[in-house]
């Protein structure tokens, strides 16, 4: 155990935020360190949008079910997926840009943003910032990238809001590291253990909503799977020539 662990194992998301803006020193030292991040093939697949505009983010907050901490936060980051950068790169060598429309070169975008936004977030946090990722913003991504002049070859992926909290928490119950770790290869495990960790999350909800919600992790699950969602995506991000090989 050590100062990092710590601050790692002790995360949760932050929904409140004071309505104050981050300095230039702060939104630089996050973003290097996200690109700090590991990254395929020193490709950097990826472009962070920061989103000051207050009209933006309410624009934004409005595609993301009205999340008023996309509005009011100390900066809003956009995480982008980036293939452009790449396309405008090999046409400048007369190189082939075939191998951007493959489902591999996607994927690599993808990880590299993700891995790039946790990187920020747990910078964030080591800053005494809170913080909470905003996939809402997939409930209308070309109006998103619309607004946000995102070309082809790039998608939005998610936000991050990053400020200072106004509200303190307690993680939230992970599963126990025995449903998630597998040694060698895959294994099934024993449904008794998932309803185990029911119990731990029916109690977390009674006590942070007073009992208002009292509900299962396999439940939650399972009513989250009947039902489709965002089924305009797969044409979205086909439409940006992304994934299509």
């Amino acid at each position: 155990m050590n100062q990092t662990i710590e601050q790692l194992l002790g995360h949760y998301s932050v929904r409140e935020f004071e309505d104050k803006p981050l300095s230039e020193e702060q939104i630089k030292l996050l973003v290097q360190s996200a690109q700090a991040a590991s990254t395929s093939n020193f490709v950097q697949a990826y472009s962070i949008i920061g989103v000051s505009d207050k009209s933006i983010r309410r624009e934004l907050s409005k595609i993301a079910s009205n999340m008023g901490y996309v509005e009011k936060t100390g900066q809003f980051f956009v995480f982008v997926a980036d293939l452009a950068r790449n396309k405008r790169i090999a046409e400048a060598y007369e190189a082939s840009v075939d191998s951007l429309e493959t489902t591999e070169k996607f994927l690599v975008s993808v990880i590299d943003a993700a891995l790039a936004a946790q990187n920020m977030a747990v910078a964030a946090e080591s800053m005494g910032l809170g913080i909470c990722y905003i996939g809402g913003l997939r409930n209308d991504s070309k109006k998103v990238s619309d607004l946000l002049h995102i070309p082809d070859y790039a998608i939005p992926l998610f936000g991050l809001t990053v400020g200072y909290p106004l509200q303190n928490s307690a993680p939230k119950p992970r599963m126990p590291e025995s449903l998630i770790y597998h040694e060698n290869t895959y294994e099934a495990k024993d449904k008794e253990l998932y309803y185990a960790y029911d119990d731990i999350i029916r109690d977390y909800y009674k006590e942070r909503t007073g009992g208002v919600r009292v509900e299962a992790w396999t439940e939650q699950i399972a009513k989250g799977m009947s039902k489709p969602t965002r089924l305009d995506l797969k044409s979205f991000i086909e439409n940006k020539h992304l994934g299509t090989k």
